[in-house]
C-alpha cells in the first residue's frame, strides 16, 4: 500500500509493538487485542483510506511472525504437540481465509464497531478467567511430553473435534483481525486433551499460520503497510524478551484482571 509513513510514527510504531509484545510475553492469549487499537489510533492511521482493514492486515501479519518465533522457544522446551498442531492450523488456514474475505467486504466502520464488541467479551472473559492450579506441575509437564511423543497416532474423535474447531476458531479469528489464542488455547484442551502449558505452545502454530495467511489476504488486497509491519516484529520480539521474564515473577491473576479491565476501556473508546 503506498502510504507515506513519517519517521515519528515509525517509532510509534516500535513502541506499539514492544507494548503488544510485552502483553503477549506477560499473560498470554489476548494480549495481541491492542495492536489494532494502537495502530489507528496512538500511530495515528485513522485518517488514511481503509484505516481499519490496513491496521488489521498489517497487526495480523505482524504478529503472526512473532507467533512463529515464539513457537520455537516452546518447541526447544517440548511444550508443542507437533501433530495436532498441525491439524488444527491447515484445516484453521480454510477458515481463516475466509474470514479475512468477509471482512474484507465489511464497511470499515462497521468491522470497527464489531472489533471493539469482541475486544470487550474478550476482556470480560480475562478478568473472569482463573488459571489450571496444575500449570508447572510435575503432572502438567509429563501430559505434554507423552501428547508430544503420541501425536502419532491421533484417533479419529480428536482428528474430527480438532479440524471442525481449527476451522470455526480461524474463521472467526479472520474475519476480526484478532489472534484468538483467548480461543484456540481452550479449544486444544477440548479437542486433544492438552493440558494448559501444551494448549499455549500448541496454539502458537495456528496462530502465527492465522497470521501469516490473513496478514497475506488483505496484502493481495492492498492493506498492508510492510514497514509498520517489519517495524511491529521488531518491537514484539523484544517485548515479548521482557514481558517473558517478568511473568516468571509477576502476579499473573492480578495482571490479567488488570489488562482485561484496559481493555474493556479501549473498547468502549473504539465504540463511542
Amino acid at each position: 500500500m503506498d502510504t507515506l509513513i513519517s519517521l515519528y510514527q515509525l517509532i510509534l510504531s516500535l513502541i506499539s509493538g514492544v507494548l503488544v509484545g510485552f502483553s503477549l510475553g506477560l499473560i498470554g492469549g489476548g494480549g495481541s487485542i491492542l495492536a489494532v487499537p494502537l495502530l489507528l489510533y496512538f500511530v495515528g492511521l485513522e485518517n488514511i483510506p481503509n484505516s481499519t482493514h490496513v491496521a488489521i492486515g498489517t497487526t495480523a501479519l505482524a504478529v503472526g511472525i512473532n507467533a512463529y518465533i515464539n513457537s520455537f522457544i516452546h518447541l526447544r522446551k517440548r511444550n508443542i504437540a507437533p501433530c495436532i498442531g498441525v491439524v488444527f492450523a491447515s484445516f484453521g488456514i480454510v477458515g481463516s481465509l475466509l474470514g479475512a474475505y468477509l471482512g474484507r467486504l465489511t464497511s470499515g466502520e462497521k468491522l470497527l464497531t464489531l472489533f471493539a464488541i469482541a475486544m470487550i467479551v474478550l476482556g470480560v472473559y480475562m478478568i473472569i478467567r482463573r488459571e489450571s492450579t496444575r500449570s508447572g506441575t510435575i503432572e502438567e509437564i509429563n501430559r505434554v511430553s507423552r501428547a508430544v511423543v503420541e501425536c502419532r497416532i491421533i484417533n479419529r474423535s480428536v482428528l474430527y473435534k480438532t479440524a471442525g474447531l481449527g476451522f470455526v476458531v480461524d474463521l472467526l479469528s479472520g474475519y476480526f483481525g484478532i489472534r484468538g489464542g483467548f480461543l484456540i488455547v481452550p479449544s486444544l484442551m477440548f479437542s486433544a486433551g492438552l493440558c494448559i502449558t501444551g494448549a499455549v505452545g500448541t496454539s502458537l502454530i495456528s496462530v502465527g499460520t492465522f497470521g501469516v495467511v490473513a496478514g497475506l489476504e488483505y496484502a493481495f488486497a492492498g492493506y498492508l503497510i510492510p514497514s509498520i509491519a517489519l517495524i511491529y516484529v521488531l518491537g514484539g520480539v523484544f517485548g515479548g524478551y521482557l514481558g517473558t521474564s517478568l511473568a516468571l515473577r509477576a502476579p499473573r491473576e492480578k495482571l490479567r484482571v488488570a489488562y482485561g479491565s484496559i481493555i474493556i476501556l479501549v473498547g468502549i473508546y473504539v465504540l463511542l
